[in-house]
This record gives structure tokens, sequence and C-alpha cells, in this order.
């Protein structure tokens, strides 16, 4: 009797202490939060999917269609993209649409007329620059007008296959709220997961975090009672979930 009383005093004592937050997710253990994710990505039909798939991996689709999705949501790139890439899929065969014309083929992604300006000067510079092909390194891209890290990041590692590290507001997010890295700003973001990602980890980082944050790490009351990955998520900085 008195081993059962003692038995039911500890869990008692357990049971008052609060439930701990997992610790921050390190270089170390992002592996596994990587895994399980990269395991369940195909189920969630995430817009990023049918955006990549639009790019079919080519140089130049990719960077236009990265330019299209800035401020736009994947689903609306992809369809816009698609459009355009039917009429004109070169460097040369976009510059030789009217400037309207190329405004129509985009719409409605946002800010479309300052998107198509952007677009026509990039193909320029491609031709000028590059005699028309994509380059296949970071700070070749950014000497494009118009093309920011985000960009040139995202063709080298989607188009080229080369080690790079896309930060969106979805990678900036999540890899705060895993307490990977702490960070303010995109920008800043990258060159901290630089310094504690695992380099084989950089080319997949991007699409599985974006295809996460689409559908159930959200920016406000994120899916946690769905997420594969709470048991590993101390949720930095998330004040309501579901």
């Amino acid at each position: 009797m008195e081993c059962v009383t003692a038995t039911a005093k500890q869990l008692a004592r357990v049971a008052a202490v609060p439930n701990r937050a997992p610790a921050a997710l390190t270089p170390t253990t992002i592996g596994a939060a990587l895994k399980i994710l990269r395991k369940q990505a195909p189920s969630w039909n995430a817009p990023i999917v049918s955006f990549i798939a639009v790019q079919s991996r080519d140089p130049f689709k990719t960077l236009i269609g990265c330019i299209l999705s800035l401020r736009t949501k994947d689903e609306t790139t992809a369809v816009a993209s698609a459009r355009l890439f039917d009429r004109a899929a070169t460097p040369q065969a976009i510059l030789a649409l009217n400037p309207k014309t190329l405004e129509k083929l985009i719409y409605p992604v946002g800010f479309y007329r300052t998107k198509a300006k952007v677009i026509r000067g990039i193909c320029r510079d491609l031709i000028d620059k590059f005699e028309g092909r994509v380059p296949d390194d970071i700070d070749a891209l950014l000497t494009l007008k118009g093309v920011g890290r985000k960009t040139a990041n995202l063709v080298v590692t989607e188009a080229f296959r080369k080690p790079g590290i896309c930060v969106d507001t979805h990678v900036h997010r999540i890899s705060n709220r895993w307490g990977l890295v702490t960070t303010k700003l995109p920008d800043k973001t990258e060159m901290a997961l630089r310094k504690v990602l695992p380099k084989k980890h950089w080319l997949e980082y991007n699409g599985i975090l974006v295809a996460f944050g689409q559908t159930i790490c959200h920016p406000t009351s994120p899916w946690c009672s769905r997420c594969p990955v709470a048991h590993l998520c101390p949720r930095i900085g998330v004040a309501r979930s579901r």
C-alpha cells in the first residue's frame, strides 16, 4: 500500500511540472526534421509544386518565374508563367512581344506592369552580357537589374542544382520558429543559415520549407496539431496555434 501511495505522489509531482518545449533545432538535429518533412511533402498539395513544375528546371523559366512570383501567390504565378512561356520562352522571344502583350500575358501577378518592364530589362541584359544565357553564378545573376539574392539563389539551386540558400518569407519564419537562427530580415537569415545549415541540405531546404509553410506552418495560427515535426519544434514566437 505504501508503494502505491509513493508512486501516486511521484506521479502528482511529475504532473505538476509544466511541459517543457523542445530545445531549438541545431545543425545536428535539423536533418531529422527535414527527413520527416521530405517524406510528408508529397501529400501536402502545396502551390509551390505547381510553380516548380512550370519552371521544368529551365534556368530562364526559373529566373522569370521567380520575378513573377514576388508578392504573388504561387498558384497565380504558375498560371501566368505557363501562359507566358507558351507564347515566349527565350529572352529574344519576350523582347519581340509588344510590351502591352507581355503585360496581358502575366496578368494578374502583383505589380504586373512593373514586372513586365523588369523582365524586358533582364532579357536585354542576358543578351548583352551573357549571350542570351542565364549565368549559373550568384554574383553574375545579381548584376541583372531587378534580381535580388532570393531570386539568384533560387535560380542557382533549382535550375543548376548548385549550392545556395533561397530565403523567402516561409524559410525566414520557420527557421526562426525552429530556433535554428535568430534574425529579423531574410537577407540576414540567408547568411546565418549559411553558417549553421549543413551544406547537404541547402538544395532542398527552400522547397521543403515553402511547401511546409504554405500548408501547415502558417504565419499566424499554424496547424501544430497536424505538424509531423511538432515534437521537435520549440514554437518560438508562436502565440496561437491550431
